[in-house]
């Protein structure tokens, strides 16, 4: 596999077992959840992966876009949200293609490990100009320099254990040791980002941003931001 796009088009092994997936998902839907405040928004989550608890996020909105990179991932979103009609799915080349200044919220969680520096400029200038000048951008699950393999598979085993998959996740890490994963992430390399990188970057495209106390997800060694277009 050449690229990350390649990798999570395929059957991967992130996922230990369905009830994994199940979890993972779920919360990052009521993470989501939480951060709608208003009724009637238009949301955009950019590199949502399957998504499978998005009809949770959806209730609470009057449009739910999804994007991710992906076509067989895009496929299975279409199958899991036939009967949500606040559901919109879409390709990355499809975002620039919303209505400007559209989106109360545009949601980015555990993608930018996986852009370059250019890629995610490019994708702030995007974000930028599809808020609506009272909207919200939140970047989840960034992974700071300093966070080992060592802490995510321990923030796996917890949520294992309290998830009730705990044996299916041990297992599931001697699998991602060996898999096709590890070798692309010697190869491709993970995008790691500090706090501070992190907010400078925001305030060069013209945002105003905060770190967050609670990351998106169950890894709380990694770190969400929310950021505003800043007021002239």
């Amino acid at each position: 596999m050449s690229s990350w796009i390649e990798y999570w088009n395929s059957d991967t092994p992130i996922y230990v077992n369905e009830r994994h997936k199940m979890l993972h998902y779920r919360l990052v839907a009521k993470d989501i959840t939480a951060l709608i405040d208003g009724e009637g928004w238009n949301i955009l989550d950019h590199g949502c992966g399957e998504a499978t608890s998005a009809d949770l996020v959806a209730a609470k909105c009057a449009k739910l876009y999804l994007c991710d990179a992906a076509p067989n991932t895009r496929a299975k979103i279409v199958s899991n949200a036939v009967n949500v009609p606040e559901i919109r799915v879409i390709s990355p080349e499809d975002v620039g293609l919303l209505e400007p200044f559209g989106m109360d919220l545009i949601v980015s969680n555990s993608l930018l490990q996986y852009l370059d520096n250019e890629t995610l400029d490019g994708l702030l200038e995007t974000w930028k100009g599809k808020l609506k000048p009272t909207g919200k951008l939140i970047l989840g699950d960034v992974i700071p320099p300093d966070v080992s393999p060592v802490t995510d598979a321990l923030a796996l085993l917890k949520f294992g254990f309290e998830g009730g998959f705990l044996i299916a996740a041990i297992f599931g890490l001697v699998r991602t040791f060996f898999s096709d994963y590890r070798k692309l992430r010697g190869e491709l390399g993970i995008r790691t980002h500090t706090e501070a990188d992190i907010l400078n970057r925001l305030d060069n495209h013209g945002f105003s941003a905060k770190r967050l106390e609670k990351n998106l997800g169950h890894n709380p060694s990694r770190m969400t931001f929310e950021a505003r277009v800043a007021q002239a």
